[in-house]
Protein backbone atom coordinates (compact mmCIF):
# COMPACT_ATOMS: atom_id res chain seq x y z
CA UNK A 1 0.00 0.00 0.00
CA UNK A 2 2.78 2.41 0.89
CA UNK A 3 4.50 1.70 -2.40
CA UNK A 4 1.31 2.50 -4.31
CA UNK A 5 0.93 5.80 -2.45
CA UNK A 6 4.51 6.71 -3.13
CA UNK A 7 3.98 5.93 -6.81
CA UNK A 8 0.88 8.13 -6.94
CA UNK A 9 2.73 10.97 -5.20
CA UNK A 10 5.60 10.69 -7.63
CA UNK A 11 3.19 10.73 -10.58
CA UNK A 12 1.02 13.56 -9.25
CA UNK A 13 3.15 16.42 -10.68
CA UNK A 14 3.18 14.70 -14.07
CA UNK A 15 -0.62 14.18 -13.94
CA UNK A 16 -1.22 17.81 -12.97
CA UNK A 17 1.13 19.01 -15.66
CA UNK A 18 -0.59 16.84 -18.27
CA UNK A 19 -4.06 18.03 -17.22
CA UNK A 20 -2.91 21.64 -17.19
CA UNK A 21 -1.32 21.32 -20.61
CA UNK A 22 -4.45 19.69 -22.01
CA UNK A 23 -6.62 22.45 -20.52
CA UNK A 24 -4.35 25.15 -21.92
CA UNK A 25 -4.32 23.49 -25.33
CA UNK A 26 -8.10 23.15 -25.38
CA UNK A 27 -8.48 26.78 -24.24
CA UNK A 28 -6.24 28.18 -26.95
CA UNK A 29 -8.13 30.29 -29.49
CA UNK A 30 -8.32 27.75 -32.29
CA UNK A 31 -11.28 29.61 -33.81
CA UNK A 32 -9.12 32.45 -35.07
CA UNK A 33 -10.72 35.52 -36.56
CA UNK A 34 -14.17 35.22 -38.08
CA UNK A 35 -14.85 37.34 -41.11
CA UNK A 36 -17.25 40.24 -40.75
CA UNK A 37 -18.78 41.67 -43.91
CA UNK A 38 -22.06 42.99 -45.18
CA UNK A 39 -24.54 40.56 -46.73
CA UNK A 40 -24.19 40.01 -50.47
CA UNK A 41 -26.81 39.07 -53.03
CA UNK A 42 -25.98 35.67 -54.55
CA UNK A 43 -28.55 35.60 -57.34
CA UNK A 44 -32.07 36.56 -58.31
CA UNK A 45 -34.69 35.30 -60.74
CA UNK A 46 -38.03 36.93 -61.43
CA UNK A 47 -40.84 36.64 -63.92
CA UNK A 48 -44.53 37.32 -64.35
CA UNK A 49 -47.20 35.60 -66.37
CA UNK A 50 -49.60 32.67 -66.33
CA UNK A 51 -48.54 30.17 -63.69
CA UNK A 52 -47.36 26.68 -64.52
CA UNK A 53 -46.44 23.96 -62.01
CA UNK A 54 -45.46 20.32 -61.70
CA UNK A 55 -44.97 18.16 -58.62
CA UNK A 56 -43.64 14.73 -57.75
CA UNK A 57 -43.18 12.41 -54.80
CA UNK A 58 -40.27 9.95 -54.63
CA UNK A 59 -39.46 7.42 -51.88
CA UNK A 60 -36.37 7.99 -49.79
CA UNK A 61 -34.38 4.77 -49.55
CA UNK A 62 -32.38 4.84 -46.31
CA UNK A 63 -29.22 2.69 -46.36
CA UNK A 64 -30.50 0.13 -43.87
CA UNK A 65 -29.53 -0.63 -41.19
CA UNK A 66 -29.71 3.10 -40.50
CA UNK A 67 -29.45 5.10 -37.31
CA UNK A 68 -32.66 6.82 -36.24
CA UNK A 69 -31.71 10.50 -35.96
CA UNK A 70 -33.14 13.19 -33.74
CA UNK A 71 -31.66 12.82 -30.28
CA UNK A 72 -28.35 12.28 -28.45
CA UNK A 73 -27.09 8.71 -27.90
CA UNK A 74 -28.08 6.01 -27.36
CA UNK A 75 -29.87 5.86 -30.70
CA UNK A 76 -31.74 2.86 -32.09
CA UNK A 77 -30.91 1.38 -35.48
CA UNK A 78 -33.71 0.78 -37.94
CA UNK A 79 -34.02 -2.00 -40.50
CA UNK A 80 -37.13 -0.57 -42.18
CA UNK A 81 -39.32 2.52 -42.49
CA UNK A 82 -42.86 2.45 -41.16
CA UNK A 83 -44.54 4.48 -42.64
CA UNK A 84 -42.19 5.13 -45.58
CA UNK A 85 -40.30 8.42 -45.87
CA UNK A 86 -40.30 10.56 -49.02
CA UNK A 87 -38.86 13.46 -50.96
CA UNK A 88 -41.46 15.79 -52.49
CA UNK A 89 -40.73 18.42 -55.11
CA UNK A 90 -42.59 21.30 -56.68
CA UNK A 91 -41.47 23.28 -59.73
CA UNK A 92 -43.27 26.55 -60.47
CA UNK A 93 -42.89 28.83 -63.47
CA UNK A 94 -44.13 32.32 -64.32
CA UNK A 95 -42.83 34.01 -67.43
CA UNK A 96 -39.16 33.09 -67.80
CA UNK A 97 -38.68 32.38 -64.09
CA UNK A 98 -38.65 28.77 -62.96
CA UNK A 99 -38.04 27.72 -59.35
CA UNK A 100 -37.81 24.33 -57.61
CA UNK A 101 -38.74 23.46 -54.02
CA UNK A 102 -37.93 20.17 -52.29
CA UNK A 103 -39.24 18.93 -48.94
CA UNK A 104 -37.27 16.03 -47.43
CA UNK A 105 -38.58 13.97 -44.54
CA UNK A 106 -35.37 14.39 -42.56
CA UNK A 107 -34.47 16.17 -39.34
CA UNK A 108 -32.30 18.71 -41.18
CA UNK A 109 -30.41 19.41 -44.38
CA UNK A 110 -26.80 20.48 -44.81
CA UNK A 111 -25.08 22.87 -47.19
CA UNK A 112 -23.07 20.07 -48.90
CA UNK A 113 -26.22 18.00 -49.37
CA UNK A 114 -28.13 20.97 -50.82
CA UNK A 115 -25.20 21.85 -53.09
CA UNK A 116 -25.14 18.32 -54.49
CA UNK A 117 -28.88 18.42 -55.20
CA UNK A 118 -28.50 21.71 -57.05
CA UNK A 119 -25.56 20.38 -59.06
CA UNK A 120 -27.43 17.19 -59.93
CA UNK A 121 -30.33 19.16 -61.51
CA UNK A 122 -28.29 21.98 -63.08
CA UNK A 123 -29.40 20.88 -66.55
CA UNK A 124 -33.05 21.64 -65.70
CA UNK A 125 -32.30 25.38 -65.95
CA UNK A 126 -34.06 26.19 -62.71
CA UNK A 127 -33.49 29.76 -61.59
CA UNK A 128 -33.14 28.48 -58.03
CA UNK A 129 -33.69 25.41 -55.88
CA UNK A 130 -34.81 25.62 -52.25
CA UNK A 131 -34.37 22.50 -50.11
CA UNK A 132 -36.19 22.04 -46.81
CA UNK A 133 -36.35 19.43 -44.06
CA UNK A 134 -39.63 18.61 -42.34
CA UNK A 135 -37.55 18.36 -39.12
CA UNK A 136 -38.79 14.85 -38.39
CA UNK A 137 -36.94 13.52 -35.33
CA UNK A 138 -37.46 9.89 -36.27
CA UNK A 139 -36.10 9.67 -39.80
CA UNK A 140 -32.68 8.31 -40.74
CA UNK A 141 -29.43 10.11 -39.98
CA UNK A 142 -25.84 9.85 -41.11
CA UNK A 143 -25.95 12.70 -43.66
CA UNK A 144 -24.15 15.42 -41.63
CA UNK A 145 -20.35 15.18 -41.42
CA UNK A 146 -20.00 17.82 -38.69
CA UNK A 147 -18.84 16.40 -35.36
CA UNK A 148 -21.38 18.33 -33.29
CA UNK A 149 -24.25 17.11 -35.47
CA UNK A 150 -23.07 13.50 -35.28
CA UNK A 151 -22.91 13.67 -31.50
CA UNK A 152 -26.08 15.63 -30.86
CA UNK A 153 -28.56 14.30 -33.38
CA UNK A 154 -27.70 12.70 -36.71
CA UNK A 155 -25.35 9.86 -35.76
CA UNK A 156 -22.26 8.56 -37.51
CA UNK A 157 -21.68 10.06 -40.94
CA UNK A 158 -22.29 7.79 -43.91
CA UNK A 159 -21.93 8.84 -47.50
CA UNK A 160 -24.69 6.39 -48.40
CA UNK A 161 -27.17 8.50 -46.38
CA UNK A 162 -26.21 11.61 -48.33
CA UNK A 163 -26.54 9.73 -51.61
CA UNK A 164 -30.02 8.51 -50.67
CA UNK A 165 -31.25 12.04 -49.96
CA UNK A 166 -29.59 13.60 -53.02
CA UNK A 167 -30.88 10.88 -55.34
CA UNK A 168 -34.49 11.11 -54.14
CA UNK A 169 -34.54 14.92 -54.18
CA UNK A 170 -33.06 15.22 -57.66
CA UNK A 171 -35.37 12.51 -59.03
CA UNK A 172 -38.39 14.31 -57.56
CA UNK A 173 -37.28 17.62 -59.10
CA UNK A 174 -36.81 16.01 -62.52
CA UNK A 175 -40.25 14.44 -62.44
CA UNK A 176 -41.81 17.70 -61.25
CA UNK A 177 -40.09 19.70 -64.00
CA UNK A 178 -41.23 17.15 -66.56
CA UNK A 179 -44.89 17.48 -65.58
CA UNK A 180 -45.37 21.26 -65.85
CA UNK A 181 -48.90 22.33 -66.69
CA UNK A 182 -51.13 25.38 -66.37
CA UNK A 183 -52.36 26.03 -62.84
CA UNK A 184 -54.09 28.66 -60.77
CA UNK A 185 -52.91 29.72 -57.32
CA UNK A 186 -55.17 29.66 -54.28
CA UNK A 187 -54.12 30.46 -50.74
CA UNK A 188 -55.48 31.05 -47.26
CA UNK A 189 -54.77 30.69 -43.55
CA UNK A 190 -56.35 29.24 -40.42
CA UNK A 191 -55.48 29.28 -36.72
CA UNK A 192 -55.69 26.60 -34.05
CA UNK A 193 -53.77 27.77 -30.93
CA UNK A 194 -54.80 24.63 -29.06
CA UNK A 195 -52.60 22.47 -31.28
CA UNK A 196 -49.33 23.99 -30.03
CA UNK A 197 -47.59 25.35 -26.96
CA UNK A 198 -44.29 27.05 -26.16
CA UNK A 199 -41.80 24.71 -24.52
CA UNK A 200 -39.71 27.67 -23.28
CA UNK A 201 -39.96 31.37 -22.54
CA UNK A 202 -40.59 33.81 -25.33
CA UNK A 203 -43.43 34.50 -27.73
CA UNK A 204 -45.95 31.63 -27.74
CA UNK A 205 -46.93 30.02 -31.07
CA UNK A 206 -50.38 30.76 -32.46
CA UNK A 207 -51.04 27.55 -34.36
CA UNK A 208 -51.15 29.34 -37.73
CA UNK A 209 -51.38 27.19 -40.84
CA UNK A 210 -50.86 28.59 -44.34
CA UNK A 211 -52.22 26.65 -47.28
CA UNK A 212 -51.31 27.29 -50.92
CA UNK A 213 -52.94 25.19 -53.64
CA UNK A 214 -51.73 24.98 -57.23
CA UNK A 215 -54.76 23.73 -59.09
CA UNK A 216 -54.78 22.32 -62.61
CA UNK A 217 -57.60 21.48 -64.96
CA UNK A 218 -57.98 18.00 -63.44
CA UNK A 219 -57.61 18.99 -59.79
CA UNK A 220 -54.82 19.95 -57.38
CA UNK A 221 -51.30 19.53 -58.73
CA UNK A 222 -49.62 20.47 -55.48
CA UNK A 223 -50.34 21.86 -52.06
CA UNK A 224 -47.91 23.67 -49.77
CA UNK A 225 -48.66 23.57 -46.05
CA UNK A 226 -46.74 25.79 -43.63
CA UNK A 227 -47.07 24.97 -39.94
CA UNK A 228 -44.70 25.29 -36.98
CA UNK A 229 -44.32 22.56 -34.35
CA UNK A 230 -41.54 20.09 -33.57
CA UNK A 231 -42.19 16.63 -35.09
CA UNK A 232 -41.15 14.77 -31.94
CA UNK A 233 -44.31 12.73 -31.43
CA UNK A 234 -42.75 9.36 -32.28
CA UNK A 235 -41.09 7.59 -29.35
CA UNK A 236 -37.33 8.03 -29.06
CA UNK A 237 -36.52 4.34 -28.99
CA UNK A 238 -38.77 3.14 -31.79
CA UNK A 239 -36.59 1.01 -34.07
CA UNK A 240 -38.22 2.18 -37.29
CA UNK A 241 -37.57 5.14 -39.52
CA UNK A 242 -40.75 7.21 -39.31
CA UNK A 243 -41.89 10.50 -40.96
CA UNK A 244 -43.85 11.62 -37.83
CA UNK A 245 -46.89 13.86 -38.29
CA UNK A 246 -45.63 15.80 -41.38
CA UNK A 247 -45.39 12.61 -43.45
CA UNK A 248 -48.74 11.31 -42.27
CA UNK A 249 -50.37 14.68 -42.97
CA UNK A 250 -48.97 14.75 -46.51
CA UNK A 251 -50.24 11.23 -47.18
CA UNK A 252 -53.73 12.18 -45.98
CA UNK A 253 -53.84 15.24 -48.21
CA UNK A 254 -52.47 13.36 -51.22
CA UNK A 255 -55.40 10.95 -51.04
CA UNK A 256 -57.43 13.89 -52.35
CA UNK A 257 -55.05 14.46 -55.28
CA UNK A 258 -51.74 16.16 -55.98
CA UNK A 259 -48.52 16.25 -53.99
CA UNK A 260 -48.36 17.93 -50.57
CA UNK A 261 -45.16 19.62 -49.41
CA UNK A 262 -44.95 20.24 -45.66
CA UNK A 263 -42.75 23.19 -44.68
CA UNK A 264 -41.77 24.10 -41.12
CA UNK A 265 -42.45 27.66 -40.04
CA UNK A 266 -40.71 29.63 -37.30
CA UNK A 267 -41.32 27.20 -34.47
CA UNK A 268 -38.04 26.78 -32.61
CA UNK A 269 -39.95 26.93 -29.32
CA UNK A 270 -43.18 25.32 -30.58
CA UNK A 271 -44.26 21.82 -29.60
CA UNK A 272 -47.38 19.79 -30.35
CA UNK A 273 -50.03 20.09 -27.63
CA UNK A 274 -52.26 17.29 -28.96
CA UNK A 275 -53.08 14.73 -26.25
CA UNK A 276 -55.45 12.24 -27.85
CA UNK A 277 -54.17 8.66 -28.07
CA UNK A 278 -50.73 7.20 -27.42
CA UNK A 279 -47.74 6.26 -29.54
CA UNK A 280 -48.34 5.87 -33.26
CA UNK A 281 -52.10 6.32 -32.75
CA UNK A 282 -51.49 9.79 -31.29
CA UNK A 283 -49.31 10.76 -34.25
CA UNK A 284 -51.93 9.58 -36.73
CA UNK A 285 -54.72 11.32 -34.81
CA UNK A 286 -52.84 14.63 -34.82
CA UNK A 287 -52.18 14.35 -38.55
CA UNK A 288 -55.91 13.77 -39.04
CA UNK A 289 -56.77 16.77 -36.86
CA UNK A 290 -54.27 18.94 -38.72
CA UNK A 291 -55.77 17.81 -42.04
CA UNK A 292 -59.11 18.96 -40.66
CA UNK A 293 -57.58 22.38 -40.00
CA UNK A 294 -56.39 22.45 -43.62
CA UNK A 295 -59.95 21.76 -44.75
CA UNK A 296 -61.12 24.73 -42.68
CA UNK A 297 -58.97 27.04 -44.76
CA UNK A 298 -60.98 28.73 -47.49
CA UNK A 299 -58.28 29.46 -50.06
CA UNK A 300 -58.88 32.47 -52.29
CA UNK A 301 -57.93 32.29 -55.96
CA UNK A 302 -55.29 34.73 -57.19
CA UNK A 303 -56.68 36.23 -60.42
CA UNK A 304 -54.70 37.03 -63.55
CA UNK A 305 -50.98 36.68 -63.99
CA UNK A 306 -48.71 35.80 -61.08
CA UNK A 307 -45.35 37.27 -60.13
CA UNK A 308 -42.65 34.75 -59.20
CA UNK A 309 -39.33 35.87 -57.74
CA UNK A 310 -36.53 34.22 -55.80
CA UNK A 311 -33.51 36.02 -54.34
CA UNK A 312 -30.72 34.43 -52.31
CA UNK A 313 -28.35 36.37 -50.07
CA UNK A 314 -25.29 35.26 -48.10
CA UNK A 315 -24.10 36.62 -44.77
CA UNK A 316 -21.03 36.05 -42.61
CA UNK A 317 -22.00 34.51 -39.28
CA UNK A 318 -20.84 35.61 -35.83
CA UNK A 319 -18.28 33.57 -33.96
CA UNK A 320 -19.65 30.48 -32.19
CA UNK A 321 -20.41 31.05 -28.51
CA UNK A 322 -20.54 28.15 -26.04
CA UNK A 323 -21.06 30.34 -22.97
CA UNK A 324 -24.66 29.15 -22.55
CA UNK A 325 -23.88 25.51 -23.31
CA UNK A 326 -20.95 24.58 -21.05
CA UNK A 327 -19.58 25.51 -17.59
CA UNK A 328 -17.65 28.80 -17.42
CA UNK A 329 -14.23 27.17 -16.95
CA UNK A 330 -14.66 25.20 -20.17
CA UNK A 331 -16.03 28.10 -22.25
CA UNK A 332 -12.93 28.45 -24.44
CA UNK A 333 -12.77 24.71 -25.09
CA UNK A 334 -16.48 24.73 -25.90
CA UNK A 335 -16.00 27.57 -28.39
CA UNK A 336 -13.21 25.63 -30.09
CA UNK A 337 -15.36 22.52 -30.30
CA UNK A 338 -18.21 24.46 -31.92
CA UNK A 339 -15.85 26.27 -34.31
CA UNK A 340 -14.73 22.94 -35.71
CA UNK A 341 -18.28 22.21 -36.86
CA UNK A 342 -19.77 25.67 -37.38
CA UNK A 343 -20.57 27.22 -40.73
CA UNK A 344 -18.92 30.57 -41.45
CA UNK A 345 -21.64 31.82 -43.80
CA UNK A 346 -25.37 31.32 -44.19
CA UNK A 347 -27.83 31.53 -47.06
CA UNK A 348 -31.12 33.36 -46.61
CA UNK A 349 -33.73 33.36 -49.39
CA UNK A 350 -36.83 35.34 -50.25
CA UNK A 351 -39.49 33.67 -52.39
CA UNK A 352 -42.43 35.60 -53.83
CA UNK A 353 -45.29 33.59 -55.30
CA UNK A 354 -48.13 35.97 -56.03
CA UNK A 355 -49.25 37.40 -52.68
CA UNK A 356 -47.12 34.94 -50.72
CA UNK A 357 -43.84 36.41 -49.45
CA UNK A 358 -41.82 33.59 -47.91
CA UNK A 359 -38.49 34.04 -46.16
CA UNK A 360 -36.24 31.00 -45.58
CA UNK A 361 -33.48 30.66 -42.97
CA UNK A 362 -31.08 27.75 -42.30
CA UNK A 363 -31.97 26.88 -38.74
CA UNK A 364 -34.73 26.89 -36.18
CA UNK A 365 -35.97 30.44 -35.61
CA UNK A 366 -38.23 30.79 -32.60
CA UNK A 367 -41.62 32.44 -32.85
CA UNK A 368 -40.11 35.68 -31.55
CA UNK A 369 -37.22 35.53 -34.03
CA UNK A 370 -39.70 34.89 -36.81
CA UNK A 371 -41.66 38.00 -35.84
CA UNK A 372 -38.49 40.10 -35.98
CA UNK A 373 -37.67 38.77 -39.45
CA UNK A 374 -41.19 39.44 -40.67
CA UNK A 375 -41.17 42.99 -39.34
CA UNK A 376 -37.87 43.79 -41.03
CA UNK A 377 -38.74 42.29 -44.42
CA UNK A 378 -42.50 42.27 -44.87
CA UNK A 379 -42.49 38.47 -45.19
CA UNK A 380 -45.86 36.80 -44.77
CA UNK A 381 -44.25 33.67 -43.32
CA UNK A 382 -40.76 32.64 -42.19
CA UNK A 383 -39.63 29.10 -43.01
CA UNK A 384 -36.86 27.28 -41.16
CA UNK A 385 -34.71 24.22 -41.86
CA UNK A 386 -33.68 25.42 -45.33
CA UNK A 387 -30.29 25.26 -47.13
CA UNK A 388 -28.28 24.23 -44.02
CA UNK A 389 -28.60 23.78 -40.26
CA UNK A 390 -27.19 26.43 -37.89
CA UNK A 391 -29.08 25.40 -34.77
CA UNK A 392 -31.57 27.64 -32.98
CA UNK A 393 -32.13 31.34 -33.62
CA UNK A 394 -33.40 33.30 -30.62
CA UNK A 395 -34.02 37.00 -30.06
CA UNK A 396 -30.95 38.84 -28.58
CA UNK A 397 -32.65 39.84 -25.32
CA UNK A 398 -33.34 36.20 -24.44
CA UNK A 399 -29.83 35.20 -25.49
CA UNK A 400 -28.45 37.78 -23.04
CA UNK A 401 -30.69 36.34 -20.31
CA UNK A 402 -29.92 32.73 -21.27
CA UNK A 403 -33.65 32.32 -21.67
CA UNK A 404 -35.97 30.78 -24.23
CA UNK A 405 -34.11 28.60 -26.72
CA UNK A 406 -30.82 30.49 -26.20
CA UNK A 407 -29.35 27.46 -24.42
CA UNK A 408 -29.50 25.69 -27.78
CA UNK A 409 -28.09 28.53 -29.89
CA UNK A 410 -24.57 27.78 -31.11
CA UNK A 411 -23.70 31.34 -32.15
CA UNK A 412 -23.43 34.63 -30.29
CA UNK A 413 -26.28 37.09 -29.59
CA UNK A 414 -25.87 38.88 -32.94
CA UNK A 415 -26.97 35.82 -34.95
CA UNK A 416 -30.52 37.07 -35.53
CA UNK A 417 -29.30 40.53 -36.55
CA UNK A 418 -26.90 39.00 -39.09
CA UNK A 419 -29.62 36.82 -40.59
CA UNK A 420 -32.07 39.74 -40.61
CA UNK A 421 -29.58 41.89 -42.53
CA UNK A 422 -29.29 39.19 -45.21
CA UNK A 423 -33.06 38.73 -45.18
CA UNK A 424 -33.55 42.42 -45.94
CA UNK A 425 -31.19 42.20 -48.91
CA UNK A 426 -33.00 39.15 -50.28
CA UNK A 427 -36.49 40.52 -49.61
CA UNK A 428 -35.76 43.87 -51.30
CA UNK A 429 -34.28 42.10 -54.30
CA UNK A 430 -37.29 39.79 -54.58
CA UNK A 431 -39.62 42.79 -54.42
CA UNK A 432 -41.33 42.11 -51.09
CA UNK A 433 -43.89 44.77 -50.26
CA UNK A 434 -43.87 46.18 -46.74
CA UNK A 435 -47.14 46.62 -44.83
CA UNK A 436 -48.19 50.25 -44.39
Amino acid sequence: MATRRQLLRSLLPFILLTVGAAYALASWNWCGRWEERAPVLLDRVQGEGPLRAGAAKVPLHPPFPAVVAGYPPPRPEAAQANPPVHARALVVQAGEARVGLVSLELMSVTEPLVRQIRERVADLNLGGVLVFATHTHSSFGGYDARVVAQLVGTGRYREASVNAAVSAASDALRKAAGSLGDVTLEWGEALEPGFVYSRSAGTPPDGALTRAVLRGAMGPVAEMLIFAAHPTMVGRQRAYVDPDYPGRLSELREAQGGVTLFLQGAGGNASVAFKEGKGAERVAAFAQALSGLVDRVSPQAVPGTVRLALARAEVALPRPDASRLVPRLTRAAGDNFLCHSASHVAEVSALMLGPLQLLTVPGEPTVGAGQVLRQRTGASRVLGLSADYLGYVEIPSLVAQRGGEAVRQYYGPTLLDRLAAAAQVAAESAGFSRPP
